[in-house]
């Protein structure tokens, strides 16, 4: 599987608009390559550069197997952020450049969990039910 967006090329800055500066929205996401086992899909967006600990962006499951996630859009059942909020929340780094991981998960199974599950909760349900993983890096400094 492979994760790709039109918006940045891994490891390169996210444009302005999917962060605290800009729109706060999602960028789009390209998946390809799935494999038939798939079933479904789970994403999960953190920042391990945070301060005091991995921040949570975006969790999204329950997505069917889609090939592109919109921009703008909630493709699936919404997690927690670090928040506490169901929602995107977009790079806002406090200070310096950090890394936003966006992580796509294939899994062998559909979920029927209800919306609202924490990253570490949802990672506990989905253990022993991913069948393929990909990985985006976008990179976010503030503008002063």
């Amino acid at each position: 599987m492979i994760l790709t967006s039109p918006e940045f090329k891994n490891s390169e800055y996210i444009p302005a608009k999917f962060t605290c500066q800009g729109q706060d929205i999602n960028p789009e996401l390209i998946i390809s390559d799935i494999s038939k086992e798939v079933e479904s899909l789970v994403l999960i967006v953190d920042d391990p550069d945070a301060p005091k600990g991995t921040w949570v962006h975006w969790v999204v499951y329950n997505i069917p197997v889609i090939s592109k996630i919109k921009e703008n859009s909630v493709p699936g059942t919404l997690g927690l952020n670090t928040l506490n909020e169901k929602s995107y929340h977009g790079p806002c780094p406090p200070s310096g450049t950090h890394r936003y991981f966006f992580k796509i998960y294939g899994l062998n199974k559909k979920l029927d969990l209800r919306e609202g599950l924490s990253k570490a909760d949802l990672e506990k349900v989905i253990e022993g039910h991913v069948v393929a993983k990909a990985e985006l890096v976008g990179l976010y400094k503030k503008n002063k």
